[in-house]
Parts: structure tokens; sequence; C-alpha cells
């Protein structure tokens, strides 16, 4: 379903429901089919997927860090070291990094605790990403041990290039296949 904000009329029921726009309405309705789906199945929420995510469009998760020397100033430099603008949510960063990959944002997504960082695993092993600020070598062997088909972290986790290069050989150790990235 595709639905623009469009803000519902103050004069209808659903605006003195609540429903300041016509999506949130719109989400609401999927709720509650959902929900009637639910018990008229018999099944419990275990055995029968009734989510559904929302996405609003939005700019880009990255900071337009592409500029000249003239144009950088010397106060500047330390705010363009992350390149991942302040306001984004792993999440956020995950729906991102699944577009430029081309895959489905239907596809099954799964938050982890992993060595006290939070990590999404998508389909099963099919992408492992974590966007922690700060990234250990013990979790980055946790996750290569599962040899998901691609990983990514952010730029900024690796305290050093060093240590990013170590990131890069424990994967080759551990899962050859893994695609790496980092952003």
């Amino acid at each position: 379903m595709v639905q623009l904000d469009e803000k519902t009329d103050p004069k209808l029921e659903a605006a003195k429901a609540g429903y300041s726009t016509i999506a949130e309405l719109s989400r609401e309705r999927i709720r509650r089919a959902g929900r009637k789906i639910l018990e008229e199945s018999g099944k419990s929420e275990d055995e029968l997927d009734i989510g559904f995510r929302a996405f609003r469009i939005d700019s880009s998760n990255r900071l337009d860090v592409q500029k000249s020397a003239d144009e950088t100033v010397q106060s500047d430099l330390l705010s363009l070291t992350s390149g991942i603008e302040t306001d984004r949510t792993s999440l956020d960063l995950l729906i991102q990094v699944m577009l430029e990959w081309g895959l489905e944002l239907s596809l099954p997504i799964v938050r982890d605790d992993l060595a006290g960082r939070e990590v999404f695993f998508v389909a099963d092993d099919a992408v492992a990403a974590c966007f922690e600020e700060s990234v250990a070598l013990d979790l980055v062997r946790e996750i290569a041990e599962r040899q998901p088909l691609r990983a990514v972290f952010r730029d900024d986790a690796f305290a050093s290039d060093a240590e990013r290069i170590n990131v890069e050989q424990v994967f080759r150790e551990l899962s050859p296949v893994t695609d790496l990235k980092v952003i």
C-alpha cells in the first residue's frame, strides 16, 4: 500500500478519533484487519504473521561530505568523521543498505544481542548488520562464525585502520564467502 501523508478532514470521525493523516488511519485499518484475521484463524501471532512495515521517504542517511578543500573549514573536520546523519537509527541504516543491495524490504529481520551489541540478521544469515559506534573483535568473530552472505558495519566503529583491516582478516579466515561492507 502506498499512501501520501495527507491530512484528514477535521470534520470526519477519523480526525475526531485522533488520526491526523490518512496514512495513520490506513496503518490502524491494517492492524485491525490483521487482528481479525488472527482471531478468525484460531492461530497465535507466532504461527501467523500479521505484521507490516511502514516507511517514509526521507533524505539519505549519509552526510554530504563531498567538499573541496576550499569549502572545508578546519573546525568542521571532526564532524565529518562519521559520514552518517546524527538522527538516524540502526534500522534506518539497515533499510538503506537493503535498498542499495536490491533486497526486498519484506524479508524477515531479526534483532539480536551479540557481545552486548545490537546486530540485525536479515533472512536468517543473508545479511548481518551492526551499526554500533564501537565494535570489538569478539563480536566480529561471532558474526563471522555464522557465515553470513553479507556483513555491514559503520566505518567509524573501528578505532583505527589497523582494526578495520583486522576485521577484514577475521572474515577472510572464518567466512571467506562473506561480502563485507562498511558505511
